[in-house]
């Protein structure tokens, strides 16, 4: 890889859940990496006009924001406001200058699985007028089958890229996060699928064994996933977007950020 592979690496800001935003950005300006991915309960802490001033500063660009979705719920009312939540989310987007909102679509609020996965959809297609107003692009990342009961019922990409074509939007895709579909037998012809529609490219690692379903990320070369291959898959389907290093480990995050950063430079060089 040479130095300007390295313009589209980002730093997915909970790869360093330890610093602050501020914390994040400066680090980054210090390391050279010119795009980071912000988290809003980050955001929350220093409020949305103070992120954009910081940015401007720093000459940071955002590659997307965390995240939207989470719309199953028991009620309507709680429904309705979780659709309202996800409008602030595309107004902070459009306000830091990214236009893409990454969407982890949420668990059933019951053991009816089959209802959630349709307020997902009712919930992607209320919001999708708003986004397509704003300029803002929302995608849907599928994550890995073990967090269906607790995170998001859109667990395989084939699903997310069916949401996108029913709902049929310019302002709709799908986010290819490695962690989360590596192991599935039809990933490349999902990523095929989403030729064009593909709004984002996460890398790590899946390590054996892991020990933490949750804080199981490994830093990339760590695992079994090979990386280069899904990455010149999303690129042949047309992505030549930023990538973004997402992490969540607590080992990783007791690492000094500085050395997290210099270290994963270094593994996305070797091996994305």
């Amino acid at each position: 890889m040479t130095k300007a592979d390295l313009q589209l690496l980002s730093l997915n800001q909970i790869t360093t859940e330890n610093w602050s935003l501020t914390e994040a950005i400066q680090g980054c300006a210090r390391h050279d990496i010119h795009w980071i991915s912000i988290w809003r309960h980050k955001l929350e802490e220093i409020g949305v006009k103070e992120a954009k001033k910081l940015l401007t500063e720093y000459g940071l660009r955002v590659s997307s924001l965390c995240r939207g979705g989470m719309f199953p719920a028991a009620t309507e009312r709680e429904r309705q406001q979780r659709i309202d939540d996800n409008k602030r989310a595309i107004e902070d987007a459009k306000t830091l200058g990214t236009d893409v909102l990454v969407l982890v679509c949420g668990p059933a609020s019951d053991k009816n699985i089959a209802q959630a996965r349709h307020w997902v959809e009712a919930g992607i297609e209320a919001i999708l007028p708003y986004a397509e107003e704003l300029g803002v692009k929302l995608g849907i990342e599928p994550l890995h089958p073990m967090y269906a009961a607790d995170r998001s019922v859109i667990n395989t990409l084939g699903q997310a890229n069916t949401i996108a074509e029913k709902l049929q939007s310019d302002h709709l895709g799908v986010v290819v996060d490695a962690f989360h579909v590596w192991w599935d037998p039809e990933l490349k012809h999902q990523i095929d699928r989403a030729k064009g529609k593909i709004l984002g490219f996460h890398v790590s690692d899946w390590k054996v064994p892991m020990k933490d379903m949750f804080k199981g990320r490994a830093m990339m070369g760590d695992g079994v996933i090979n990386l280069r291959e899904m990455r010149s898959m999303v690129e042949e389907a047309g992505y030549q977007g930023p990538i973004e290093v997402e992490i969540i480990n607590q080992e990783i995050w007791d690492q000094p950020g500085d050395e997290v950063l210099h270290q994963m430079k270094r593994c996305y060089q070797a091996h994305v």
